[in-house]
C-alpha cells in the first residue's frame, strides 16, 4: 500500500476542517430557542429581598 502524499493529508485535513465548521454553524444558527410567552408577566412575583445585616 503506497504512502498517502503530504498534500493528500493536508487537503483531507483542510475538507474535514471546513465540514466541522459548516456542520458546527449549522447547528447554532438553526437552534431557536423557544421564549416564554406568558400573558401574566405584570403578574410575576418581583419581591426584592431586603438583606438585613
Amino acid at each position: 500500500m503506497p504512502q498517502m502524499s503530504p498534500i493528500s493529508w493536508l487537503s483531507l485535513f483542510i475538507l474535514f476542517l471546513l465540514i466541522f465548521i459548516l456542520f458546527n454553524m449549522m447547528n447554532y444558527f438553526i437552534y431557536l430557542p423557544s421564549t416564554i410567552k406568558s400573558k401574566n408577566l405584570d403578574t410575576l412575583n418581583t419581591t426584592s429581598m431586603n438583606w438585613k445585616w
